[in-house]
């Protein structure tokens, strides 16, 4: 099978592998479909990020079951799934809880084993989502991102009748703004220093954009007075910036939920951090994106939404290729950031 295998010193290359074997009662073969490549997949390609090299990363992808294990019950061959990339270990008593995302002692598909960027793989029964028959199997690998969002609204308690700030407007973030249109948000604002992202934010049905990079924390404050209660700001971005500026930014006992993973230091300002006590704020960390039941009501609420056509996926997809393709794109990245959804289809 052709698969994108990732080198230590940030090589994507396409390699013949074998298809792999279901070994465990509970594994399952799945022919793969579609993959999207994630932003947090950059550091694995680029800055020796990986658990180990070389490795096939994918975590966001969908495709049909074709073999179980004797122990699976509930799947059959042809059953169309998408990745549930956590593998929690149940037992521990976060686990037990149902706190699953902050497991210490998970599996990760992708990351510490082998992911779907490939023709096939096997992974366990719990990795795996059904997916709805009237679901396009391509929209399936746009579930795993929708559910991070969805998860902080989760933790949120939802965002109906709110007024949703979304600070990073890439794929994550126009992800979530999109779910939160599609929830009953009252309103939603986007926010970033990128013109054309913003410009798309406004045509996928964002309220009112803002660029901070031409405008102050005070300015976008200023125009968020008509909307300062009841708030709901997504941080997605992960820089220390863009915490900062949620904060600044958020009306009087505002929900902040923090989503972005940060790579630098984050230093606040006596000022800032004086917003936190003088609005009381409610600070919300958002990891990973499940819940209990597993794999959480996120997953459920993102095939419902998909299923029901509530959000527009293309727009946000840059490039779409085969294995050659998508590996080339990948590549040409050279640790920059992604400017859109780069996937993975197979045929």
């Amino acid at each position: 099978m052709k698969s994108v295998v990732i080198h230590a010193e940030g090589s994507v290359r396409v390699e013949e592998r074998p298809i792999p074997h279901i070994q465990a009662a509970d594994d399952v073969l799945v022919r793969v479909v579609c993959s999207g490549l994630c932003g947090s997949d950059i550091p694995r390609i680029f800055a020796n990020g990986a658990h180990y090299y070389p490795i096939t990363l994918g975590h966001e992808f969908s495709g049909h079951v074709e073999a179980c294990g004797t122990d699976i019950a509930d799947l059959k061959a042809g059953d169309a799934v998408a990745c549930v990339p956590l593998l929690p270990c149940f037992t521990c008593p976060e686990c037990e809880k149902g706190y699953y995302s902050l497991c210490k002692h998970y599996q990760f598909v992708g990351s510490r084993s082998e992911g779907g960027n490939a023709e096939y793989i096997v992974v366990k029964r719990a990795n795996l989502f059904r997916l709805p028959a009237e679901m396009t199997i391509e929209d399936g690998a746009f579930i795993e991102p929708m559910t991070v969002g969805l998860h902080a609204f989760h933790l949120a308690s939802g965002c109906e009748g709110k007024n949703v700030i979304i600070v990073g407007a890439g794929t994550i973030g126009l992800l979530a703004m999109q779910c939160a249109l599609a929830m009953g948000a009252n309103s939603v604002t986007a926010i970033d220093i990128n013109d054309e992202k913003l410009a798309l934010a406004t045509t996928l049905g964002a309220s009112h954009v803002f660029n901070s990079r031409t405008l102050s924390a005070d300015d976008i404050l200023s125009a968020l007075s008509d909307r300062r209660f009841d708030q709901l700001v997504l941080e997605t971005a992960g820089t220390p910036q863009t915490v900062s500026l949620a904060i600044d930014i958020a009306g009087p006992r505002a929900q902040v939920a923090l989503v972005g993973t940060l790579h630098h230091d984050l230093t606040l300002s006596a000022a800032t951090f004086g917003k936190i006590l003088r609005k009381e704020l409610a600070l919300l960390g958002s990891w990973m994106n499940y819940s209990a039941p597993w794999p959480g009501d996120e997953w459920d609420t993102a095939a419902r939404l998909l299923t029901e056509k509530k959000l527009q996926l293309e727009p946000l997809i840059a490039h779409s290729g085969d294995s050659e393709s998508f590996a080339q794109a990948v590549q040409a990245l050279n640790g920059a950031p992604m400017q859109g959804k780069i996937m993975l289809r197979l045929p």
